[in-house]
């Protein structure tokens, strides 16, 4: 995904890059290294979150140091999260190339790949915060011998001042795309209120059509003062079925609260026509 003022959302210490003389698998890992720099030397995390990689951040990790030879499957996790999905480049063309790398490193006196370690269970996320539509909460204060009551409620939706207007997307709607193919779907959002944007989210908010495209069901916003504007970018994957695939999106706050209610502002949403 492309952010204004965009962070690599890197924490720790530098990953250092294998010594391709060290042999094959070095300098398979090597390559590896320079693919995720062009990208913008991303964290794992965030090439799992951000980019789409369907591999765990150790054996991503793994994979860019140059001990062992990762397992084929985490390479084309590695390299379509960010050739592919990060980069825009074509996914079969960089399928062929990597394929060719990763067996000519796999014939070239290297071991056997490594098989990707069993993942590690995830628990499930605990059920979001929401507002209900009645009061939370009723704080009663006794001072003085009087009641005095305080209401906790609802944020106010949306807020005075606040307004957000696209200027562009790209690609633009109607697109084919190749079944379980892959693209990057960016807007461009102006703050054009008063109101600063903080702590806000894009959230899927509906689909349509029978091709179940698959994208990162929640994107982090940065920090937007009035008059910017931002670039939120999604990776999406193809369903396997062809046919028209359909994602609308909202803003909304981390408790999944919508700054603009369905009345304010109309969702921004891709759609794209997946063809075999």
């Amino acid at each position: 995904m492309d952010e204004a003022a965009a962070s690599t959302g890197k924490r720790g210490r530098k990953q250092q890059r294998p010594d391709p003389a060290d042999g094959p698998v070095a300098a398979f890992a090597f390559r590896l290294c320079e693919l995720k720099e062009a990208a913008g030397d991303p964290s794992y995390d965030r090439m799992r979150a951000d980019f789409g990689a369907a591999a765990s951040k150790s054996a991503l990790s793994a994979a860019a140091r140059g001990r062992d030879l990762p397992s084929w499957e985490t390479t084309w996790e590695f390299v379509r999260s960010l050739a592919v999905n990060a980069l825009g480049e074509d996914a079969e063309a960089v399928r062929r190339e990597w394929t060719h790398r990763w067996e000519e490193a796999r014939t070239s006196g290297a071991a056997e790949p490594v098989p990707d370690p069993a993942p590690t269970p995830v628990p499930a996320p605990a059920p979001k915060r929401r507002w209900p539509l009645i009061v939370l909460a009723v704080l009663v204060v006794l001072a003085a011998g009087s009641g005095v009551f305080f209401w906790l409620s609802p944020p106010q939706r949306p807020i005075p001042g606040d307004a957000s207007f696209m200027l562009g997307e790209d690609p633009p709607d109607g697109i084919e795309v190749k079944a379980g193919g892959n693209f990057v779907k960016t807007w461009e959002l102006r703050n054009i209120g008063q109101v600063r944007w903080t702590g806000r989210y894009l959230e899927q908010a509906g689909r349509e059509g029978g091709s179940q495209c698959t994208a990162p069901h929640r994107v982090s916003i940065a920090v937007v003062e009035p008059g910017q504007a931002v670039r939120l970018s999604v990776p999406v994957a193809a369903g396997s079925v062809p046919g028209r695939c359909k994602i609308a999106w909202k803003m909304v706050d981390e408790n999944g609260v919508l700054f603009y209610p369905a009345s304010a502002l109309r969702p921004i949403y891709f759609d794209v026509a997946v063809v075999p």
